[in-house]
């Protein structure tokens, strides 16, 4: 039910709290900054993914090597700021930086300069932040990398060619490597970034390129927002288009699976209603139920047949009761994939006495023999699971998650049944807990 919560939270902008479900990170950022706490994946999304605001946010990109002193990578967790450096490394790298270029222009450093910016930027690659994680983030907060990067790899095959220690040399070529890669993903997401903000309607380009709108696309998204940490107009934009991304993409999988379930569905339905009899069709809908293949698209559609039969002057009687037979057995192997202790919160539900609502709990709390009939189940669970059920239900309505209910429990998201859901937890609490 919906996460898929919202994808974005900004405050004075848009909201993208909703994501699956679509992979948690949770760093602070200003103003409209965001974090991710579900991503879409590749084949479908949930609206658990909330992008939270939160009041602060330090500093972070490469100009911390080639010429800001004060920068620094942003950490996940820490609302500290982390230096790239010790402060003299920072002080060599500031110094160098401004003897050559009191711009800061990575473009205008010279070859000697540019080297010195490389050694120093392996030495961060390789030690301060080793992981691949820290090299995607440094790349995507970067407003210099462009420029960099083809003297940084050369630099790193220079330097393994000259390496005589076998382990540094390996260590160097792996950079190498695997920073390249990494530098393929980032050049790849910053594409379709452009591509999005480009195109007229979004929707279009979803269409044309699902695949590509991954968890890592929605993280590097993430990145590139809170890098404009000094332009909240810049950030906002883009806290904004991560709502519109997270939107079509949720539409269009919601599409696609709806087409795919309905044609599911009708073949199922065929093959049903052309059974040589009646028994043998329900005898279908039975074993569709044991494999847990029945689905509410083919009882819906089983319904629908059923209602235009019966409203029809056109249909015979026999086929009316046919597809009334067919509906009923299908309706009845539904009730019965729900979660018993859902089935029970249901019938406690529709009494109104409070006396026997209470002697209903106690019939629920007795354990026996359990039947499944067919007008009538008897069923029992304990307080502890039941009370689990309700708690979940009112928790998921107060948070705004069905996205976490399953499915046969979403038709008690509404405000009289959860405040009727309310009464009778604290009921079970007081009597039976």
């Amino acid at each position: 039910m919906k996460t898929l919560p919202g994808f974005l939270q900004t405050s004075p902008y848009s909201c993208l709290s909703k994501i699956n479900h679509l992979y948690p990170i949770q760093p602070s950022i200003v103003n409209s900054k965001v974090s991710i706490v579900s991503y879409p994946s590749s084949r479908t999304i949930k609206r658990d993914a909330v992008l939270v605001v939160k009041p602060y946010r330090q500093r972070s990109s490469l100009k911390a090597v080639v010429g800001d002193a004060a920068s620094a990578i942003p950490n996940d967790c820490a609302e500290e700021p982390i230096s790239l450096f010790t402060q003299p490394d920072q002080a060599v790298v500031h110094e160098t930086y401004n003897e050559s270029n009191e711009e800061g222009d990575a473009d205008c450093l010279d070859d000697s300069q540019m080297v010195k910016v490389c050694d120093k930027l392996i030495g961060v690659f390789m030690v301060d932040k080793p992981t691949p994680t820290d090299w995607r983030r440094l790349l995507a907060f970067s407003r210099e990398w462009n420029n960099i990067r083809p003297h940084f790899f050369k630099r790193c095959q220079i330097k393994a060619d000259a390496e005589d220690d076998p382990g540094l040399k390996h260590n160097l070529l792996r950079l190498g490597r695997k920073l390249k890669e990494i530098d393929g993903d980032v050049q790849r997401h910053n594409n379709l970034l452009e591509v999005v903000r480009a195109a007229a309607d979004i929707k279009e380009v979803v269409a044309k390129r699902r695949k590509d709108f991954t968890k890592e696309f929605f993280v590097h998204l993430q990145t590139v927002t809170e890098s404009y940490y000094e332009d909240p107009t810049k950030q906002a934009a883009l806290a904004k288009l991560g709502t519109l991304c997270l939107d079509a993409v949720q539409a269009y999988d919601t599409a696609s699976e709806s087409i795919e379930a309905l044609n599911v569905a009708e073949l199922k339905f065929q093959d049903i209603v052309n059974s040589p009899s009646l028994d043998a069709a329900c005898k279908k809908i039975d074993n569709l139920a044991e494999k847990n293949q029945l689905d509410s698209a083919l009882v819906l559609m089983i319904t629908k047949a059923w209602t235009a039969a019966k409203e029809s002057n056109m249909a015979k009687d026999e086929v009316k009761d046919t597809l009334y037979h067919l509906y009923m057995t299908a309706r009845g192997n539904l009730q019965r994939l729900m979660p018993k202790e859902i089935r029970i919160l249901k019938y406690l539900l529709t009494i109104e006495d409070p006396e026997l609502r209470i002697s209903g709990l106690k019939d629920a709390f007795t354990p026996g023999d359990e039947l499944e009939g067919k007008d009538v189940d008897c069923l029992y669970t304990t307080p502890e699971k039941l009370h689990t059920w309700i708690s979940t239900i009112i928790n998921a309505y107060n948070f705004s998650q069905e996205g976490t209910l399953i499915r046969e429990a979403r038709d008690l998201m509404n405000p009289t049944i959860i405040q009727r859901c309310e009464e009778l937890k604290k009921l079970i609490q007081d009597k039976f807990m």
